[in-house]
């Protein structure tokens, strides 16, 4: 019979996990290898094995470091973990409690990333300011991605479902490796020199970091930043940023979500125009029925209803005006005649032929002037005399 006391299971799973825990190894690891059993929790937690050729290991990351992943873990992909190794002391098995998470090999692109996203930012390259707005109604919209795969489907029927009356036009380029970007580059000039697009929607499908690493390339953003004809970039899924998204005047979160960004819905569009006839048609017959209501009012007026017996009466009233007129004219000529008469009387009063006429008379020298005083008249001197009826020469004696 053994000496030593006997533990419970559940203290020696304590015991392994406080011995766990003061490792300093083990409790800032990381580990990689290909997830499997992967599980998204509704809770926002994740649970899944990590294993390589020969083990496997189980790892769980809460819902807090969860939520700060840029990628979505798929079963097969290859990651390196980090975290700490400890003892759920419930099932007695070991796990990684994991923090952070990436996939393998991607640690420098994120690193150039970074790098470039600051070198552009400083340069002005992601400025609100030098972003160009959508034309609302595009006539032509050019499209730059692989002519195959999910992203041209997906924009070619939301296009054709959405604003059939815009042409569409498809430069193909290669969306991926060796090359892609001075494709992508290419195909953005060949827009901007031709003039065959108001409008264009760059961009491909969802993918890994290093799938999307083209529209990452300094090339490639610095072709949309000189680009006259403005773009939206629409790479990769929603979760998915590249360079391209803040270069860009606009960005959307798939190609399909571009494809409803750069055109009007023509269902709306026919609402609208429906809805202005309506409002058109509603309003010419208020203008009808008020002009109908106004030629009602008009037709029972008496002028309409006997409008001889209105021409009379006016013709009656004029010649009435035309006496009046006249008995006026006469009255003030009369007036200005009695008027007259008074002045000329007040002037034969005043005049000196009037006073001759009475039996005065008016001495004149030889220069015609008035004699008033004797001073002015010497012996010698021919005088005339005027009367009422001539003029009498004499001489002064």
């Amino acid at each position: 019979m053994l000496e030593r006391e006997a533990l419970s299971v559940t203290q020696v799973n304590l015991y392994i996990k406080e011995i766990m825990n003061r490792d300093l190894i083990l409790t800032d690891l990381a580990v990689k290898g290909e997830i499997s059993n992967f599980k998204a929790h509704s809770s926002g937690h994740m649970y899944l094995s990590l294993k390589d050729k020969t083990g496997v290991m189980r790892g769980v990351m809460f819902r807090s470091a969860a939520a700060k992943l840029d990628f979505k873990p798929e079963n097969g992909m290859k990651v390196v973990a980090h975290g700490r190794v400890s003892v759920y002391e419930r099932d007695g098995q070991y796990q990684l409690y994991i923090d952070h998470m990436e996939p393998e090999g991607v640690g420098d692109l994120y690193v150039a990333f970074e790098k470039l996203k600051k070198k552009l930012e400083a340069e002005g390259l992601f400025d609100p300011g030098h972003k160009l707005p959508l034309p609302r109604y595009p006539k032509k919209i050019g499209v730059v991605t692989a002519p195959t795969g999910a992203a041209i489907r997906d924009i070619l029927n939301v296009l054709s479902r959405r604003f059939s009356y815009a042409d569409v036009v498809l430069y193909p380029v290669l969306v991926q490796g060796e090359n892609s970007a001075q494709s992508i580059v290419e195909a953005i000039g060949y827009f901007n020199t031709s003039g065959l697009a108001d409008v264009l929607i760059v961009g491909r499908g969802g993918g890994s970091i290093e799938d999307l690493w083209s529209f990452n390339e300094e090339i490639v953003a610095r072709a949309i930043y000189d680009s006259r004809i403005p773009i939206v970039s629409a790479v990769g899924h929603e979760i998915d940023f590249t360079i391209s998204d803040f270069v860009a005047d606009l960005r959307a979160p798939t190609p399909s979500a571009a494809a409803e960004l750069v055109v009007p819905s023509q269902i709306e569009l026919r609402e609208k125009f429906q809805n202005v006839y309506r409002r058109l048609y509603a309003q010419a017959e208020r203008g009808v029925e008020r002009a109908r209501a106004r030629v009602k009012a008009c037709a029972g007026r008496p002028a309409f209803r006997n409008p001889v017996a209105k021409l009379e009466d006016h013709r009656l009233y004029l010649d009435q005006l035309s006496r009046l007129f006249e008995k006026s004219y006469q009255n003030l000529l009369e007036q200005k005649k009695n008027d007259m008469r008074l002045l000329v009387s007040k002037l034969d009063g005043l005049s000196p032929l009037g006073t001759m006429a009475r039996g005065y008379s008016i001495l004149k020298d030889e220069d015609g002037r008035v004699v008033k005083q004797t001073g002015q008249v010497k012996r010698g001197d021919h005088l005339r005399v005027m009367v009422a009826d001539g003029e009498i020469p004499v001489c002064a004696e």
